[in-house]
């Protein structure tokens, strides 16, 4: 459904070149922003080249989304059976960050192959982070088992102050994306794109994807949720999960594409304007290069007239 990857490419890259120079043991110190307002610092030095020490912030909760000693539920969970020994969470975080590891490079796996599979989920620890309570709710629905209360609303954060919700049931997940946008222009781009985003969804090609469904007004699944969520400029999406889904291979796309759809519509928004943009600039170009052709003809002929 959605064309971005699960991992940081930069962080990727700083891990990947780390380990290509690790015998020269310089000091290294970076910190960059990623989509959604979500921060990455990482730290070695020359002591210890073997230590990486990697902080992640990530985007700062709503009121009715909760967190557990900074995090979303599970996350550290998650982390610990993701990671292993590869990975020490300390605690407390630095200062800022909502969570710190401590990576250690000589325990990663002697073959090229499995170090480089590890070092891929290293750098997608934000999935990890921030994908731990919808997992575990997707988990529920293919094993059948119970563990979240069914027919209940829960949120999950996605972007600063923003949250999705997720409305799990025996046979299905539902989840549901309050649509904001702060410009005017992307607000009645981005209603139009996700009008015809469910349009094409319905296409036989892609009749095995999730369902999904936009709304201007909430759904009924919103029903008791606080009149934040409810003030959507870009209407309502919803996705209807289904077991198959979420089976095998498919729970990390699955995952991956719901935390980052807004992201993906944001990005589409931005490429529609940039298009509008540029289309304008170019029948603006040719109205003037048509105008001055006229006058250079009318002058032209002007002057062939006067002699």
């Amino acid at each position: 459904m959605i064309l971005l990857q699960s991992s940081s490419r930069y962080l990727l890259q700083i891990l990947s070149t780390r380990l290509q120079n690790l015998e020269k043991g310089v000091e290294l110190d970076c910190q960059w922003v990623e989509f959604d307002d979500v921060r990455y610092h990482i730290q070695a030095n020359v002591k210890n080249p073997n230590l990486l020490f990697l902080s992640v912030s990530i985007p700062t909760p709503p009121p009715e989304t909760t967190f557990v000693n900074g995090l979303p539920p599970g996350a550290i969970e998650a982390i610990k059976a993701t990671y292993g020994v590869v990975l020490q969470i300390l605690d407390p975080p630095r200062d800022g960050f909502n969570l710190t590891v401590k990576l250690s490079l000589s325990k990663l796996p002697a073959d090229e192959e499995h170090k480089q599979a590890l070092l891929v989920k290293i750098s997608s620890i934000r999935e990890v982070v921030l994908g731990a309570p919808l997992r575990a709710i997707l988990k529920q629905l293919f094993s059948r088992t119970a563990r979240f209360d069914l027919n209940q609303l829960v949120s999950l954060v996605h972007r600063p102050n923003e949250a999705f919700f997720v409305f799990p049931q025996a046979e299905k997940v539902t989840l549901i994306f309050p649509m904001h946008f702060r410009d005017s222009v992307d607000t009645v781009l981005a209603t139009s794109f996700l009008q015809e985003f469910v349009e094409a969804r319905r296409t036989p090609g892609l009749s095995n994807a999730p369902p999904c469904l936009w709304s201007p007004s909430p759904p009924q699944e919103l029903k008791g949720a606080c009149s934040e969520a409810l003030s959507a400029n870009a209407g309502f999406v919803s996705f209807v999960i289904f077991p198959r889904h979420v089976e095998g291979r498919k729970m990390d796309r699955t995952v991956w594409s719901l935390l980052t759809f807004h992201a993906y519509v944001s990005y589409h928004v931005k490429a529609l304007e940039r298009a509008k943009t540029d289309s304008e600039e170019t029948a603006k170009k040719t109205a003037q290069t048509r105008y001055f052709r006229r006058l250079s003809l009318k002058d032209g002929r002007g002057s062939f007239n006067s002699n």
